[in-house]
């Protein structure tokens, strides 16, 4: 779920009855606007190269690296109405990981306002006005915090100054706090809603000249005490989703899209489709050629009065199908073919040191590798959008995590001017990457058009986005270590082979991108003499795509247990191992070890700090008791990782039955992500993390034969279910100091877990796991 800074240049969740305050000011006095939302748009290679050719232009970071950057105007985020009611525009995609709470407590913290006067609407996709809302990379904190407490302060000095004025007092005279503006020496008080209009007609103060808070005096920042803001309307149905979206006059749309990818409809026999009741229309949308980036893959759309009717019609078309150029596609074959490509050299990406010398003279030689096959986000709403095209405009609601980049698919398709179209975003139920991607969005304006200018809503089933998704890459991860005497490696050789994202942005790309090879590959933070690190070639046969966390999976999973692997055939602990192989607490600039990345920061600000890895580590170890002695069928494993410039690690205690079946007892999950902005959301992401990695471990593939994906609903990519659950301890390692830089969240608790369940299996049973999911693989 994140975007290569240098092969993608991002551009620029309301319902219809949403309303979202522009300004800070008495709401009745100025326009209302609605909705918002996030996301990116891929530019071409040929983009790329053209922009690294700008040698004499400084590298911007962070948000400031970002395509529209960043806006902290409070004119543009915050209004208060005259009963007090604080109104805080969010601008990043809602989807679970409670992103509207913490930007809106961020911004009550430093306006120092009163929590139960607080509300949050979502924007629209815009990013010239927001700023960046790409809701990917595990960033919006990260990029934002700083921003946001801007935003606070700045309303603050801004009733501050407008008290002032109204009385005649030195400015400095006057505090504001806990929503009311006060003037100690006479007395005199103002609640914040008496006093808005004024502040919103003073000009916006110069950043500089803002003071923000003493972090020692925050209320609501770092305490841990805020739930979700729209908690209530969720647990009691009352919030909206893409799915729940209602306009009058609606119409129901399905596609039936090509079953292999790059396929075409050949022929079609729509008769008795047309037969069914409700049916309005029944046409064909053009696929895009591959590489088809964000838009649809073509196929059959039928538009109905009811989602029923357009099931059943889809169901009825008789379509012919060109599969295309991946109609052979079979992951058992491609496999094989990976593993070929893994067994030979292939493109240096690190090097240093002389693997080969080292590797010859070494006492021991150990070899691994490790499978991890295509695997789908499947968030829990499958994609839903609503679209109207009518009088040359076109206005979308939908369950997005980029409206920018749905706002710009919306003009190439529909040849409309780019003020013509607007993208609202709802909450979305789920993303993991998947609604990054608007071809949904696409298609329901597709429909819209088709039937004259009705609002159609456009439902991807369950068995549509399994089917027809962006996948996680498929994977193969060589290793090869040549142990001395103390079975400490001398020699390290990972290579890497897996299809590239790159490959639904432009033709045939053979290698992983920067942004993957820095997700946990090049950036190896291990205290090694000699390591080479190779990249060898793999083509794409399937739309590849961001997942949660991306390419750190396969490259967590792999070196985690490869080092478990070594510790064992050192005779070794594999905590103390692992931690050895770390070596000494140490910062490293990223961009000494071939990471060009570094997930977009400056690596300056963000260098790979071992001695964090190296805590949080040793705070799992300590939480499960490592060491201690476990009854029989029972092991413990352990893993650490960094990623999205955040420290993880998991210890987990795993039971295994007599029949092979795989039950996860108890995880402990440390993070460090520097400073904690909500520590009850930080918490809830880890949690969700840990299970979200489980199903990884144990249960989910996506298989492909003929091109097809062979797992239809999750009675075939089966994802973790309560009765499963584990006993989760979260381990938060504090950082008071807000100004250090913030890490990542959303994604990093993810890589760890499947290498720590796979290594407390061979502590309960002598078995290695080198290929995921674990399945019924012991039992055999």
């Amino acid at each position: 779920m994140i975007h290569d800074a240098k092969l993608m240049a991002e551009l620029a969740a309301e319902t219809p009855k949403a309303a979202v305050p522009a300004v800070l000011a008495n709401v009745s006095r100025r326009a209302v606007l609605g909705g918002l939302g996030a996301f990116a748009l891929a530019v071409s290679l040929r983009d790329r190269a053209e922009a690294e050719e700008k040698k004499d232009e400084p590298k911007k970071f962070g948000a400031d690296g970002m395509p529209h950057g960043w806006r902290d105007d409070p004119t543009i985020f915050v209004a208060i109405a005259p009963d007090g009611t604080v109104t805080v525009t969010n601008h990043r995609s809602e989807m679970g990981q409670g992103v509207r709470t913490s930007i809106a407590l961020v911004v009550a913290d430093e306006l120092d306002a009163d929590w139960s006067k607080v509300k949050v609407v979502q924007a629209w996709g815009d990013e010239t006005r927001f700023g960046n809302q790409d809701t990917d990379g595990s960033r919006s904190l990260r990029h934002f915090f700083q921003h946001f407490r801007h935003v606070g302060a700045a309303a603050r000095q801004m009733l501050r100054e407008a008290a002032a004025k109204q009385w005649g007092v030195p400015v400095a005279e006057v505090t504001a706090e806990n929503h009311v503006v006060a003037h100690a020496k006479s007395k005199r008080r103002l609640g914040y809603g008496e006093i808005a209009a004024a502040a919103a007609a003073l000009p916006v103060p110069a950043r500089e000249s803002v003071a923000l808070k003493d972090p020692k005096s925050f209320r609501y920042i770092g305490k841990g005490e805020i739930g979700l803001i729209d908690n209530r309307d969720i647990t009691t149905g009352k919030a909206i989703y893409g799915l729940d979206t209602r306009l009058d006059g609606m119409l129901y749309a399905l596609v039936a899209r090509p079953p292999v990818y790059g396929g075409r409809v050949a022929s079609l026999d729509d008769s008795e489709a047309r037969k069914v009741p409700g049916v309005v229309k029944i046409f064909q949308i053009e696929g895009a050629p591959i590489p088809s980036e964000f838009m649809p893959l073509g196929g059959v759309a039928v538009v109905a009065k009811n989602t029923w009717a357009a099931m059943k019609a889809r169901d009825a078309l008789k379509i012919t199908w060109d599969d295309g150029p991946n109609a052979t596609y079979d992951t058992d074959t491609f496999r094989g073919e990976l593993e070929k490509a893994a067994r030979a050299p292939g493109k240096v990406v690190r090097n240093q040191g002389d693997v080969d010398a080292a590797m010859a003279k070494a006492k021991t030689r150990v070899t691994a590798e490790y499978f991890v096959p295509h695997l789908v986000q499947a968030p829990m709403e499958p994609p839903a959008a609503v679209a109207r095209v009518k009088d040359g405009a076109c206005e979308a609601w939908a369950c997005t995590q980029g409206p920018q980049a749905a706002h710009d698919r919306l003009v190439k398709a529909l040849k409309l001017p780019a003020d013509k179209v607007k993208v609202n975003v709802t909450l979305l139920g789920g993303g993991f990457g998947r609604k990054s991607k608007p071809d949904y969005v696409v298609e329901a304006a597709l429909c819209s058009q088709a039937v004259g200018g009705a609002p159609v809503k456009l439902t991807w089933t369950r068995e549509d986005d399994i089917h027809h998704g962006y996948y996680h890459t498929i994977s193969v991860e060589h290793l090869e270590a040549g142990l001395d005497e103390k079975g400490m490696p001398v020699a390290w050789l990972h290579r890497s082979t897996a299809p590239t994202i790159g490959s639904i942005f432009a033709p045939d790309p053979k290698h992983e991108l920067p942004f993957e090879l820095g997700m946990g590959l090049v950036n190896t933070p291990f205290n090694l003499p000699n390591i080479r690190l190779e990249n060898p070639e793999a083509a794409a046969h399937v739309r590849i795509g961001w997942f949660r966390s991306v390419s750190n999976i396969p490259h967590a999973f792999a070196i985690q247990s490869f080092v478990a692997e070594l510790a064992h055939a050192a005779g070794r602990d594999p905590k103390e191992y692992l931690l050895d192989l770390i070596g000494p607490a140490r910062k490293i600039d990223p961009t000494s070890i071939g990471d060009v990345w570094n997930h977009g920061e400056d690596p300056a600000l963000y260098p790979i700090d071992t001695g964090r890895l190296r805590r949080v580590i040793e705070t799992v170890a300590g939480g499960i008791g490592w060491g201690r002695k476990v009854e029989k069928g029972r092991g413990l494993g352990i893993a650490g990782h960094y990623s999205f410039v955040t420290y993880t690690a998991v210890a987990a205690e795993v039971e295994v039955s007599d029949k092979g079946q795989v039950a996860v007892k108890r995880v402990h999950i440390g993070v460090d992500c520097g400073p904690q902005v909500n520590p009850e959301r930080v918490r809830s992401q880890m949690e969700g993390a840990v299970v979200m990695g489980m199903g990884l471990a144990l249960t989910s593939e996506i298989t492909f034969k003929q091109g097809r994906a062979q797992q239809n609903n999750f009675d075939g990519y089966e994802i973790v279910r309560i009765d499963a659950a584990p006993e989760v301890h979260v381990h938060l390692l504090p950082n008071p100091d807000y100004r250090a830089p913030l890490g990542g969240v959303g994604e990093p608790g993810v890589p760890p877990v499947a290498p720590a369940i796979a290594n407390a299996v061979f502590a309960a049973t002598g078995r290695r796991i080198r290929q995921l999911p674990i399945r019924d693989k012991l039992s055999a």
